[in-house]
């Protein structure tokens, strides 16, 4: 149905474009589950800070200079002598770090609720392509600043790639542009850099596109059974969306004005000298988990009493550390359980929160020196992230007993607290 809007411009426009009736269509009455919570707000949080990030970004770029000889002197140039350049860099800064908590946020809620499960599936794949998307990016951006860890860590990472039988080394020096961490792999980072985050803006359509096919899912993980169980997207998400957007302003500006480099690493305020080594080389906290990940894997794979070597420690590492994104792309597959909400599943529930506990701590592993007993405890708590996806979560399906779900989402929340006391229970009629 065509947009009905009092303005003849808008008409005229709409029926040569219609762009305002398909915005009134998914973004004002498009139906939307009655009981969604809070916790479905970091997904518009994270597009906000998306469009945040890609506007300071085009204006920091008009400032910095891709060059190894510059590239250190032009941010200071842009904290010290742009106009409100500080404020850009800031913003920017921490905005890499606020976008990657609302996304993790974003995921961690998807995997408690089930929102990878049929027919959401691809929803979900192209939620992990945007998180690939995201560590490319922003690993790219932590190199351009120039400065020690910058220098050292595109070292460290891309030198990985050389753990790749055959074509490794070859690979490492085509991201290198030569022969070490340079000018041409400084050039070409900033060039990808500015690229990636249209491309995730992209696949952000495809990923709403996605979305509106079947709906959101929402906290009881059960499908809508018709106009009770819904209600337009504007006003009610919309206002809610804008609260949960407030809170998290106060805390981003408060982290900008009072503590901007609270979350940085001070080796990366001095120039890059390929001459010094820092002594502790980290990647930003968003990648820790991952890290600890790779250096967990401290032993050759070969056959047993052998002594022939199939997968070295290096490249295991490698493996294990995409493997932890890899898995995500299968996880519809491994979990087979019918019911979504882990609010249903009283076992899984236990396991989620101790995925929750071995992430936390991956991360102030990844943080600690490769020594003991940080590498023991990292090997520990990936062994369970493996299994928890691989092992537990296919266990659970066959031999977990969920509890009974409620008729419709209309029951519950007119009852109260998302109860399950009247599961059983004739669906409530409409008035």
């Amino acid at each position: 149905m065509a947009f009905q809007s009092n303005n003849a411009l808008v008409r005229w426009i709409d029926h040569r474009l219609p762009i305002f009736t398909f915005m009134n269509a998914e973004l004002n009455e498009y139906p939307t589950p009655r009981n969604l919570s809070y916790m479905w707000n970091f997904g518009s949080l994270a597009g906000i800070v998306l469009v945040i990030m890609i506007a300071t970004g085009i204006l920091m770029a008009m400032q910095y200079t891709p060059h190894i000889d510059h590239a250190f002197d032009s941010v200071e140039r842009i904290m010290r002598d742009v106009n409100s350049g500080w404020l850009l860099r800031y913003v920017h800064m921490n905005g890499a770090h606020f976008f990657f908590i609302v996304v993790y946020l974003h995921i961690l809620r998807g995997l408690y609720y089930g929102s990878y499960k049929a027919p959401r599936e691809i929803l979900w794949m192209i939620g992990v392509v945007i998180l690939l998307l995201m560590m490319a990016t922003a690993f790219m951006g932590y190199v351009l600043p120039w400065g020690q860890m910058s220098f050292w860590g595109a070292t460290v990472i891309t030198n990985l790639f050389s753990a790749i039988p055959f074509i490794g080394p070859d690979i490492v020096v085509w991201l290198w542009g030569g022969f070490s961490v340079e000018n041409p792999t400084l050039n070409r980072f900033f060039a990808l850099h500015y690229l990636l985050p249209f491309v995730i803006v992209g696949m952000v359509f495809l990923h709403l596109w996605a979305l509106h096919r079947f709906g959101s899912n929402n906290p009881l993980g059960i499908d809508a059974k018709g106009p009770q169980d819904k209600i337009p997207f504007h006003p009610y998400y919309t206002t809610k969306d804008l609260f949960g957007l407030g809170v998290f302003l106060l805390v981003f500006c408060a982290v900008v004005f009072f503590a901007p480099n609270y979350m940085g690493h001070p080796e990366n305020y001095i120039q890059a000298n390929p001459l010094v080594t820092p002594p502790h080389i980290v990647p930003e906290w968003y990648f820790l988990p991952f890290y600890a990940i790779l250096r967990a894997i401290t032993f050759d794979i070969g056959i047993p009493f052998t002594g022939v070597v199939l997968i070295d420690a290096k490249l295991g590492g490698v493996i294990a550390m995409f493997g932890a994104i890899a898995v995500l792309f299968v996880l519809p597959w491994l979990d087979r359980s019918p019911v979504r909400s882990g609010r249903f599943r009283p076992v899984f529930k236990q396991f989620f929160w101790l995925l929750l506990v071995a992430l936390v701590v991956l991360g102030y592993m990844g943080a600690m020196p490769a020594e003991q007993p940080y590498v023991a405890i990292s090997q520990i708590a990936t062994a369970y992230y493996f299994a928890y996806f691989i092992v537990i979560l296919p266990l659970l399906s066959i031999l977990e007993r969920p509890k009974p779900l409620p008729a419709s989402i209309s029951e519950p929340v007119l009852k109260g607290g998302g109860s399950v006391a009247g599961a059983t229970a004739k669906p409530m009629e409409k008035p």
